[in-house]
């Protein structure tokens, strides 16, 4: 049924579209849908992206709190695109009539977007040390959108660093799951919220991960979803916050680059300079904010509609995020305890025996056999069971 909707939503929006040819979901995103698209278009194939909400769903227009909405967010690419920034062509904008919910489709390009790929791929070695400037950059372009021109004022929200940090506190709270770190870091970032800042567009979600990657460097920027009207400095932290270094820790600015090559991008083209202190702040939410949006994951598995085991796992890393708080709020050395050794069961094979196959199983068997988001969702459960063990 969706391949038949898609079918006729491409030849109705996208001029030269004969047929589609073949259709398939990609492994990221927790929270949008993304599929690679071939259709036939004069006689040769055409490679196109769809984004759309979970499950096909209609909000008619309707937001969830705190995001842009789909249709804002193919508005916030085109505008990016104007503005300089490395962004795929919006095509086509779904309808309600399309019966495929809403979401949009855009052009295909290649390129990386696996956070642990780009800081690790050999075939990216050399556009590595270029990156963070590059990421630089491309935040001063998005900045520099005038959000009263573009109507985006009356489209997005606007969001001071206090009410962002109480918002934020306030949701974790209702999770009713008390994490003693979180409650720390909330009080430190109230007792140092910036001074009046300046506000600007901000994409709120500009890290390693939602950035593809070529090898001439950044091509495009994806996942506007979270995109609001605040301090732009809360986009340099975000992409220096430590989850999205993905294990290279010693480069903070998305475990490829260094603070100083992000600060300079961004001063050359804003002709605006970087306050070091200012983005801490905001490495520091960076780490708050996601061990609740972490948890927020979990209470999403629980409740439905979604019980993807991605987002239980993603759930359990809210773990991850409160060390990173403790680190840059309370340095200084640490004891790091050894496992207790396998205590013997009478069990044949033991709980961790049956879990640990089960693991490997997936990893090193469903993993190879399967491809796109089946294997990406066996990597995710293998992780999961490691977890449990």
């Amino acid at each position: 049924e969706m391949e038949r909707r898609l079918s006729e939503a491409l030849r109705r929006h996208v001029p030269g579209v004969d047929r589609l040819v073949r259709f398939d979901r990609l492994s990221g995103g927790a929270s949008q849908e993304t599929y690679r698209i071939v259709v036939s278009a004069g006689g040769s194939e055409r490679k196109l992206a769809l984004r759309r909400m979970p499950g096909g769903v209609w909000s008619g227009g309707d937001a969830e709190p705190g995001r842009a909405g789909i249709r804002t967010e193919a508005e916030l690419m085109r505008l990016a695109r104007e503005a300089g920034v490395p962004e795929p062509e919006v095509v086509a904008v779904l309808e309600e009539s399309d019966g495929l919910g809403e979401g949009f489709v855009m052009e295909w390009l290649e390129g990386e977007t696996l956070g642990a790929r780009i800081v690790r791929d050999e075939s990216l070695a050399e556009v590595r040390p270029q990156l963070a400037r590059q990421c630089g950059e491309i935040l001063a372009r998005i900045h520099s959108i005038d959000v009263g021109r573009t109507g985006l004022d009356r489209r997005l929200q606007t969001v001071s660093p206090r009410a962002f940090v109480e918002q934020t506190f306030a949701g974790y709270k209702l999770l009713r799951t008390p994490q003693p770190m979180v409650d720390y870091t909330a009080r430190w970032l109230l007792d140092h919220l910036p001074e009046a800042p300046r506000t600007t567009l901000v994409h709120n979600d500009f890290r390693n991960g939602n950035i593809m990657v070529g090898p001439k460097g950044v091509v495009a920027v994806l996942d506007w979803e979270l995109a609001h009207i605040g301090d732009p400095m809360r986009d340099l932290g975000w992409i220096c916050t430590n989850s999205w270094r993905f294990g290279r820790r010693e480069l903070p600015v998305g475990g490829f680059g260094d603070y100083a090559d992000l600060f300079a991008g961004y001063e050359a083209v804003s002709g605006m300079p970087v306050d070091p202190a200012h983005v801490r702040f905001w490495e520091v939410f960076g780490s708050f904010w996601w061990a609740i949006g972490c948890l927020g994951m979990a209470n999403h598995f629980r409740t439905g509609p979604d019980r993807s085991v991605e987002r239980a796992a993603i759930g359990r890393r809210s773990s991850e995020c409160q060390v990173d708080c403790v680190n840059l709020l309370i340095p200084g050395p640490v004891e790091v305890l050894e496992p207790p050794e396998t205590a013997s069961s009478l069990d044949m094979p033991r709980i961790d025996e049956l879990v640990a196959g089960v693991r490997d199983l997936l990893r090193h068997d469903v993993m190879g056999a399967t491809e796109g988001r089946l294997s990406f969702m066996a990597r995710v459960s293998a992780n999961a069971l490691d977890i449990v063990l």
